[in-house]
């Protein structure tokens, strides 16, 4: 932790600074008076001198007044707790607003080398750890300070060599509680890493369950959890040492510091230096001044593990977004959709090169089927068509216009696309439909569903379009997921569509139905299909034929299966046996 850091948290605790004011006022007014209690006590003490002696005037007076004292003090802390609370939540969620803000604008490039799940971990598990210790840190750390200081006037005040002496003896719990606090932070940071690592882990084999267990890789995933969580383990003892450490090892310093005290002390009463009810003063303050060494101590230990994972919170929340859309882009408005790309080159490492000086021209309206092995980059030309990845050299144009100069929120406002790994959301089939436009009416959307054969199953669910689906479509079929995608691609009415292995998992006789409602729709709009199964690029205009990143073979079905080249390879280990 550094001053940079601190500078950080502040900028999030500034909008609440009343807040804080509030805090550090009603902590100051509780720890006083809370002070002031010993003093009361120790008054009522000498006003007991013995049998038949006792004033018990002044002994109720006094009573009254700590009563008094302790409703007051009882009211300062629920107000400050109030205003720790409100304040605590805000910064969090703050923080978490502004974390999910960026996840939603870093480059792809990003989210595809960070597991998911250490993100899921930043977000939620480290915020809500950052939140349980800020809230400890406030609630105790500023009435500590408080009662620190006022007991030390209060000390010096009855009995000034005496008060010396505390003061003397003090640093010791200081350096204590510095040396365990330094080791717990390295090892709260190590262990909030392994956290993140340990859930990536978790979401990574729920999600891949059925494969899991198809490939009977139980036992496998049970050893490689069992290593992850041993690491974890041995992280958390190491934290869980140093931070369970810091009290008894504060404690028994403040009871020697205790100790010496009560013997000092009451030398001085035998000389007559102080009274009785002095004394029991002075060793309430002493019990009072200790105690807060022992909380702070506990404190600073939790906000090392706070800070930790606030500050991978951070990391996330600084990291680069998408470079911004230049100040002079334009916006593409219903484009015509001819497309050039000159001297094409990217790899998504420098020392693995992929896609090299590749050249394309695409009239409007043409089709343009990409066929070729797996790794050839069809995906990835198409990841720079939606400028998910900026290019590093050379130039795609959409009418003319560089994509570098265009906005991307209008780019790809004029692709429509559907990949092969379906997405859908939580929510109802309407708003999954709608996403792209939630302008559509009702009967826009139901003849587009018709069209792409999602209709007839989407009218059997228990309410239709209002039908409740869970994350990633619930127990919807791989196939019933797709055409609902394939319908919301078409639903925002694009200019231009890509389709991405679109009909992967949709039977041969619904494939046929849909690359019908395909042409009627793609009719008069420039089209980029990829696709494995080359029957369903037959009709293409124009079939490039990648491998190794480059265009080895271009031109019509036919004209390719004539040409006896690498398309009639593919082809032929596909319809071995049957006509073309």
């Amino acid at each position: 932790m550094n001053r940079a850091f601190l500078k950080k948290l502040y900028k999030y605790l500034k909008p609440y600074r009343l807040f804080l004011l509030l805090s550090v006022m009603m902590a100051f007014i509780s720890a006083l008076i809370t002070l002031y209690i010993p003093l009361l006590t120790g008054k009522a003490v000498d006003c007991v001198l013995g049998p038949g002696k006792v004033d018990f005037a002044g002994t109720f007076g006094i009573m009254a007044r700590i009563a008094l004292a302790a409703v007051i003090s009882a009211l300062s802390q629920y107000l400050m707790n109030i205003s720790n609370n409100a304040m605590a939540g805000r910064v969090v969620r703050d923080m978490r607003d502004a974390a999910f803000s960026k996840i939603e604008r870093l480059p792809l490039k990003y989210l595809d080398n960070h597991p998911y799940g250490d993100l899921l971990s930043r977000v939620i598990s480290d915020a809500d750890q950052f939140s349980d210790g800020l809230l400890m840190g406030f609630s105790q750390f500023f009435t500590g300070l408080v009662t620190i200081f006022g007991t030390l006037f209060f000390m010096l005040r009855l009995d000034f060599k005496l008060g010396l002496l505390v003061v003397v003896l003090t640093p010791l719990s200081f350096f204590v509680a510095r040396f365990i606090s330094s080791r717990t932070y390295r090892y709260s940071r190590r262990q909030a890493e392994i956290r993140g690592k340990e859930t990536a882990f978790v979401n990574e084999m729920i999600n891949g369950a059925r494969v899991t267990k198809a490939f009977n890789r139980e036992e496998r995933v049970l050893q490689d959890f069992s290593g992850i969580n041993e690491e974890f383990r041995e992280a958390s003892l190491k934290a869980t040492f140093f931070s369970s450490l810091t009290n008894p090892s504060t404690r028994f310093v403040n009871n020697v510091i205790y100790a010496a005290i009560a013997i000092v002390g009451a030398n001085s009463v035998m000389k007559g230096l102080l009274t009785v009810g002095g004394l029991t003063s002075f060793l309430s303050y002493a019990r009072e001044y200790t105690r807060p060494f022992n909380e702070i101590s506990g404190v600073v230990t939790e906000l090392q593990n706070a800070f930790a994972c606030a500050e991978r919170l951070m990391d996330l929340i600084e990291e680069k977004p998408e470079k911004p859309d230049r100040e002079d882009a334009v916006t593409l408005i219903n484009p015509e959709g001819k497309i050039d790309i000159e001297n094409l080159s990217f790899s998504y490492s420098d020392d693995k090169k992929l896609i090299e000086d590749f050249n394309l021209s695409v009239n409007p309206g043409q089709h343009i089927a990409i066929a070729g092995p797996t790794g050839c980059g069809k995906t990835t030309l198409i990841n720079l068509l939606m400028r998910f990845y900026d290019i590093k050299y050379g130039s795609i144009r959409v009418d003319g216009v560089d994509t570098l100069m265009v906005t991307r929120k209008s780019l790809r406002d004029s692709f429509g696309m559907v990949l092969q790994d379906t997405w859908l959301k939580s929510g109802t089939i309407r708003e999954n439909l709608i996403m792209g436009d939630t302008s559509v009416s009702d009967e826009e959307m139901i003849a587009a569903a018709k069209a792409c054969h999602a209709h007839s199953f989407i009218r059997k669910l228990p309410k239709g379009y209002d039908t409740y689906i869970s994350e990633d479509g619930g127990t919807l079929s791989a196939g019933q997921k797709q055409l609902l995608c394939i319908t919301r691609a078409m639903l925002s009415k694009p200019s231009m569509l890509i389709l991405d292995e679109a009909t992967s998992s949709i039977d041969t006789r619904t494939e046929i139905k849909i690359q019908e409602a395909f042409h009627r729709i793609m009719d008069g709009k420039t089209g980029f299909i990829v696709a494995h199964r080359l029957s369903t690029i037959r009709e293409a205009d124009l079939i490039l034929v990648m491998k190794d990143g480059n265009i080895i073979e271009q031109g019509s079905h036919e004209e390719l299966l004539a040409h006896k080249g690498f398309y009639n390879e593919l082809y032929e280990s596909q319809f071995a046996g049957n006509a073309t």
